[in-house]
């Protein structure tokens, strides 16, 4: 097993100094679905390095989201749906409670619309996240066997960019 190695120290946003002031700890972004089926797995292939926890499960206060991201940037993704705006509540409250924080709550489009109940959900994680960034809908992942090999759509781009600058991974390749 290899050692970690210092992260590197850039100045600049607050979750920069975070992850600096865990300098041991590797830059790397946590993504944590609130529900199976939030693109996960896609965005950790998207935004390198990163690495996709599995799932919330049903249990309340699930304990473990801020412990393992602890001082490394954390992302919450979900659908754009009602319940998903829900799951992604819940989601980011059991991270606080920890005493965590999450940088990103990340809405993955299905292709549909957003329901007004969502929004009005989505709204209030304003507050309590970094930012939440809308991920639109790439219809090229309904066909692929792997995000990687999709091209992605100006509006994917631009909120992987979102994504990056709110978490102090500007470059693509940190």
């Amino acid at each position: 097993m290899s050692q970690p190695r210092p992260a590197a120290s850039t100045g600049g946003t607050a979750a920069q100094s975070r992850v600096s002031r865990h300098g041991w700890q590797r830059r790397e972004l946590v993504i944590w679905a609130a529900h199976g089926g939030a693109g996960a797995s896609t965005l950790a292939a998207w935004l390198q390095p990163a690495w996709d926890m599995r799932p919330m499960g049903p249990e309340p206060n699930p304990p473990y989201p801020a412990s393992v991201a602890h001082g490394r940037p954390l992302l919450v993704t979900c659908r754009n749906t009602a319940w998903s705006a829900r799951q992604a509540t819940t989601a980011v409250a059991a991270v606080i409670w920890q005493g965590g924080h999450v940088d990103v709550v990340a809405v993955v489009s299905d292709g549909w619309p957003e329901p007004p109940a969502a929004t009005a959900r989505f709204r209030l994680l304003e507050a309590q996240a970094g930012a939440v960034i809308r991920v639109p809908f790439v219809p090229g992942l309904r066909l692929a066997d792997s995000p990687d090999t999709v091209p992605l759509t100006r509006g994917a781009r631009r909120a992987l960019d979102q994504i990056r600058a709110v978490t102090g991974r500007t470059n693509p390749h940190l």
